[in-house]
């Protein structure tokens, strides 16, 4: 089968498509023909760094897909043909946090195409537990794109303190996965949006996915324009991925008594903390990660539903996967990039 393989970080030539051996199917497991696979921010992570994951080369990348049942033990209540969608965290099942339903913050946790061979692959393996079915007519494009950049703005908006419908929430660096699953999402949830970007076209699609307002990163005060929005208060909530970049500006946005989530740190994990203005103004902070399983069902529901529809920029062949992987890098996309295995 072919798969996207890492075999070392030197140079461009470290990534490759190839042919490997099939992975072998554990009891309890099952084998899946991988239909399409959603790219993420993480994927060039690993390839150019991968620092402070542990896990070991040469390694498939890649963490999202939507894939057809190949074999199943037969009381998995899974067949041969069946579509399913991956949750892509490994977990124990046993510890406080697993029996807590908290799969994310499992002590044993692992993901697909960080700490072991991930799903860029004409065939992989999981267990049946990490499998949530789909219709036999899903759009697997757009089932491949939930798994982590959506499950996870669902977990930064509905996670410890559910966002209301009467709050007003600003999602930072709108044009990624993340944050503009964040703007569909919590629109579907009735919030009002405001989003924040350096680039015109990324503002342009918030806007078009209900954004009641946008600003442009360096070239306004954004500062001011969001405190005069919200009557000198500022924000109930905050989506934060940026990192140091936006950290000091998301602190002067929030109110009083607001909550700032963060998901990631793309422009660096050492912001001041303005630890006076976070006690004086009670402002809560939220780290996040991913989502828990039954997260990922009350996700995947909304989308049957017709709550929202993933933005896809492009899909690519499987054949020209190191080509979406470099358009990734180089920021050429808004919304998901996506490979298609399916024949």
């Amino acid at each position: 089968m072919r798969a996207l393989v890492l075999h070392h970080r030197d140079g461009d030539d470290g990534l490759r498509l190839e042919e490997v051996a099939p992975p072998p199917r554990p009891s309890g497991w099952v084998r899946l023909r991988v239909l399409a696979a959603a790219l993420n921010r993480v994927d060039v992570y690993m390839r150019r760094s991968g620092a402070g994951i542990t896990h070991r080369l040469p390694m498939i990348l890649g963490l999202d897909a939507a894939c057809e049942v190949l074999e199943a033990d037969a009381d998995s209540g899974l067949v041969p043909g069946m579509r399913v969608l991956l949750y892509p965290a490994l977990f124990c099942g046993r510890c406080r946090f697993c029996l807590a339903g908290d799969q994310p913050l499992c002590l044993r946790v692992r993901y697909y195409g960080e700490h072991r061979d991930g799903v860029f692959a004409e065939e992989i393996t999981a267990p049946a537990i990490n499998l949530l079915p789909l219709a036999d007519d899903a759009d697997v494009r757009e089932a491949a794109c939930l798994p982590t950049a959506y499950l996870t703005a669902f977990r930064m908006l509905f996670g410890k303190r559910p966002l209301a419908a009467d709050e007003t929430v600003l999602v930072q660096g709108v044009g990624g996965g993340v944050s503009l699953a964040a703007v569909q999402l919590a629109r579907a949830a009735g919030a009002r949006v405001i989003a924040l970007s350096r680039r015109a076209e990324a503002l342009a699609v918030a806007r078009r996915l209900g954004a009641a307002a946008t600003f442009r990163l360096g070239q306004e005060d954004v500062v001011a324009a969001v405190l005069e929005l919200t009557d000198g208060l500022g924000v109930d909530l905050v989506v934060e991925n940026v990192g140091e970049a936006t950290w000091p500006l998301s602190l002067r946005m929030v109110r009083r008594g607001g909550r700032i989530v963060t998901c990631g740190a793309t422009t660096g994990g050492h912001p001041s903390a303005e630890l006076q203005r976070l006690f004086i103004r009670q402002i809560q902070v939220y780290g996040s990660t991913l989502g828990s399983l039954d997260e990922f069902r009350r996700l995947l529901e909304l989308w049957r539903r017709g709550a929202f529809r993933p933005v896809i920029h492009r899909t690519y062949p499987f054949a020209e996967a190191i080509r979406a992987l470099d358009d990734l890098e180089a920021g050429r996309q808004i919304g998901k990039l996506v490979l298609e295995l399916a024949s």
